[in-house]
């Protein structure tokens, strides 16, 4: 089972400082570097409710990530998880007459997967564009697939690098008691990271160097 987090960027320091900072953290626990990961998510509009006035309308969120190469996941906010072959984005352009892409609210998670143990690590840096939005952190624990089983093992093991910016439960852990967690939980626990750094009010951080 996964934990996907925000890491806040530390003071006086730009996201990939604050990335850098972190990975010395986890090579100084013995973590050894397995590769790169990304993750990306599209929004769609329902392309009916564009032009009812007063009413807000649906969000689609298209998503793929580089661990499940080829499967592309397609989730509504508060709504379910479809799992799909990558040829769901074919399909996305000729529906065009009900979902409209809104292609500047593109985000995506890229960076370094780190081995320790049984545990997974993947550090990424959130862009919108070209800048730096933020910083995921997600943590696996590899050999257990039972979340309420694993949880207090993961917590454990994120406080050792990430400190008081430990996460708490997923609220996705919630609804799974002790049914087998899925690649699904993990998109949507992303699906949430990338809708609170949209919302986050502020100018972006620091640009990628």
């Amino acid at each position: 089972c996964r934990s996907v987090s925000q890491v806040p960027v530390a003071e006086g320091k730009s996201v990939q400082q604050t990335v850098e900072l972190l990975a010395r953290r986890l090579e100084a626990l013995g973590a050894d570097k397995q590769g790169t990961f990304g993750v990306d998510c599209e929004t769609y509009h329902t392309a009916a409710a564009l032009g009812t006035q007063g009413q807000t309308g649906k969000l689609m969120y298209v998503m793929h990530n580089t661990e499940y190469p080829l499967s592309c996941f397609a989730l509504f906010e508060n709504g379910p998880c479809l799992v799909a072959d990558a040829n769901f984005d074919t399909l996305m352009v000729k529906l065009k007459g009900f979902f409209q892409n809104a292609k500047a609210n593109k985000i995506e998670s890229r960076g370094t997967r780190y081995q320790y143990c049984d545990f997974l690590v993947k550090l990424g840096t959130v862009t919108m564009g070209p800048s730096a939005r933020g910083i995921s952190v997600e943590v696996e624990y590899c050999p257990c697939v039972i979340a309420n089983d694993c949880w207090n093992l993961l917590m454990e093991f994120m406080q050792s690098f990430m400190g008081s910016h430990t996460p708490g439960i997923p609220s996705v852990f919630g609804s799974k008691h002790d049914s087998a967690y899925s690649p699904g939980d993990t998109m949507v626990q992303y699906m949430e990271l990338f809708n609170k750094i949209r919302k986050q009010q502020q100018v972006p951080v620091a640009g990628i160097r």
